[in-house]
């Protein structure tokens, strides 16, 4: 669904770039990808898969689509991922 939003601005000529990382409220939480467009001089993010947009997303990385942000690409024999574990705590510090 990123990859169509992007492809949308871009259509309009509206610079966009596809944003992978962690999202909150995911329950597992696990890896997400969401979009930002370049508007009004400054980035707006958005989420085709999500209704909500209150935050709680930490990017791990940007680029122009999914390729560029891979976080694990496979080349040769088969890897097992044995455990992960992600824990984002909301802060109230100002400028957060």
């Amino acid at each position: 669904m990123a990859h169509l939003g992007i492809a949308c601005c871009r259509a309009l000529s509206i610079p966009a770039r596809f944003v992978v990382g962690y999202l909150e409220t995911l329950t597992p939480m696990d890896m997400h990808a969401w979009f930002e467009a370049y508007v009004g001089n400054r980035w707006y993010t958005f989420d085709p898969t999500q209704n909500n947009l209150d935050g709680g997303r930490v990017a791990i990385a940007y680029g122009r689509d999914a390729a560029d942000v891979a976080i694990y690409t496979q080349f040769g024999s088969p890897v097992t991922l044995n455990s992960m574990q992600v824990n984002v705590h909301r802060t109230d510090a100002p400028g957060y």
